[in-house]
């Protein structure tokens, strides 16, 4: 209907006028500027040798046009200026500031291939063989997400345990919405609401134990801050053992676990058991000891009274393969490290903010199996770039002004987020609800794999849940995905492991 149209009206250029018609398009009304061209030869009569930039305001909007020739008459660029911004939600109209070609994907967004070629050329291969070839994800809606081509997935991965109330949260969405519009960031050099009111809050929720917070930006700085603060406070406090030169030296060593996974940083990396994460970047940070997980024995041979710091362990290891700790190895850890002097560091990057059904993973076992430090990140703020170090008054005496800091962390924007994820996590039924939730699904895939001869055992606790196999786990990943149903490796590769929203 167009093209005779354009036929009829031949080669008109509405530019000046700004021309709006309103569209229905995706689901919703859209107001967009149009530019009618002409039939082919009239346009190509029109555009011969023709190529020119101006700028036309259009209302509140100020457009920067590019007309070039092409083979059906013109087509506009729109330069970045206020149309990108005020048009960022409609992918089409995204696609025409940045030049692209028209695309016959259901959401109208550039094809799964083509962001796969940009990638490959633009950005670092860090990821590049472990994303599936022709899936590029760009709507999401409560567990399921649609890719460019419009196929559906049923999300078992959250984003890694990140996305706690799912895909496009109408709640979470008004509020940070309302505070988008407010305040995004200031650093930390002034105070806002939003950080202090969520520090409040996750104290609270940690009790009786933590009594301060310090916010970062993800789960490997949190685990950062956690080394520094107990090195610092090991300095000042710590019962040191005596050198070859007669002086008292201060506990500085770690003691870890095996198949943890702390992060990537390079402290956070020494803490991380598994030489493929470790080998290419060492040497790593040195003073560290591995243990073996829910192995009480094995860590009283490491953890020793004047040379240990602090242990750093999972209540549930989640990258190491939905291994659950018991209680009376967290139990007895807690004890190892009062009799050593040690600090006792939970990283609750993965396991805590409800996912096992508790507030935190170590609330399972009571108050002896309580830490001195605990560090969280994934799903505090429901997918936005935020972590937090939870401590006792003791240690955060020992932190003077200026020891840590960080331009971004606390910021109003994230901490918005993270307030309301501890609200709806405080609603009452929500975390039992992820526990019987986890208990169905455990019961539900034992009954249906649990006897095959290459499955070892399903295991999980809460929402975060794993099938250990005794083969790669990557082919049976790869083939959930072409049916639609979304689940990562863990555990080495030998397990699958679910973490629904």
């Amino acid at each position: 209907r167009d093209r005779e149209r354009q036929r009829e009206t031949g080669a008109e250029f509405a530019s000046e006028r700004g021309n709006r018609r309103e569209r229905e398009g995706g689901g919703e009304k859209r107001r967009v500027v149009g530019f009618r061209t002409g039939g082919r030869s009239k346009a190509s009569a029109v555009c011969e040798g023709f190529e020119d930039t101006k700028r036309v305001r259009v209302g509140e909007w100020m457009m920067k046009m590019t007309l070039y020739k092409f083979e059906y008459g013109c087509r506009v660029r729109v330069g970045f200026r206020a149309q990108v911004a005020r048009s960022a939600s409609r992918p089409s109209a995204r696609r025409k500031a940045l030049g692209c070609k028209a695309s016959t994907t259901s959401a109208g967004s550039m094809p799964s291939v083509e962001v796969q070629e940009l990638e490959t050329e633009y950005l670092l291969g860090t990821y590049a063989g472990a994303r599936p070839a022709g899936v590029s994800f760009v709507r999401g809606d409560g567990c399921r997400l649609f890719d460019a081509e419009g196929r559906e997935y049923l999300d078992f991965t959250s984003g890694i345990a990140v996305n706690c109330l799912g895909h496009s949260d109408k709640e979470l969405t008004d509020v940070l919405s309302d505070q988008l519009r407010t305040l995004v960031h200031v650093s930390n050099l002034y105070s806002t609401e939003p950080a202090a009111l969520l520090a409040r809050e996750l104290c609270k929720a940690s009790s009786p134990w933590a009594q301060k917070a310090f916010f970062v930006n993800s789960g490997t700085e949190a685990n950062e801050a956690a080394i520094k603060f107990a090195r610092k406070y090991q300095k000042l406090n710590g019962k040191g053992s005596p050198s070859l030169l007669g002086r008292k030296q201060q506990p500085t060593e770690f003691v870890a676990f095996s198949a943890g996974f702390h992060g990537r940083t390079m402290g956070a990396l020494a803490l991380t058991s598994k030489a493929k994460y470790r080998t290419p970047f060492e040497p790593v940070m040195p003073g560290v000891k591995f243990a073996e997980y829910n192995n009480l024995k094995s860590a009283a041979k490491v953890i020793r009274r004047g040379r240990t710091c602090a242990v750093f362990v999972e209540p549930f290891q989640g990258e190491g393969g939905c291994n659950p700790s018991t209680r009376d190895f967290l139990v007895g850890l807690r004890k190892l490290c009062d009799d050593a002097g040690a600090l006792l560091v939970y990283d609750e990057v993965q396991c805590g903010l409800g996912r096992t059904g508790k507030m935190f993973a170590h609330q399972w076992y009571g108050e002896g199996a309580c830490p001195d430090i605990m560090t969280l990140a994934k799903p505090l703020a429901a997918g936005l770039p935020i972590g937090a170090v939870l401590m006792t008054n003791e240690i955060a005496e020992a932190i003077s002004l200026g020891d840590h800091g960080s331009t971004f962390a606390g910021g109003p924007f994230v901490c918005t987020s993270g307030l309301h994820v501890m609200s709806r996590l405080q609603e009452g039924g929500f975390l039992q609800e992820v526990s019987d939730k986890g208990d169905y699904l455990v019961g539900k895939l034992s009954e249906a794999v649990g006897g095959k001869s290459f499955v070892r055992e399903v295991r999980g606790k809460g929402l975060i849940v794993g099938i250990e196999i005794d083969r790669s786990a990557g082919p049976i990943v790869a083939k959930a995905r072409d049916r639609g149903l979304l689940v990562i490796t863990a555990g080495g590769g030998k397990g699958g492991g679910g973490r629904p929203p």
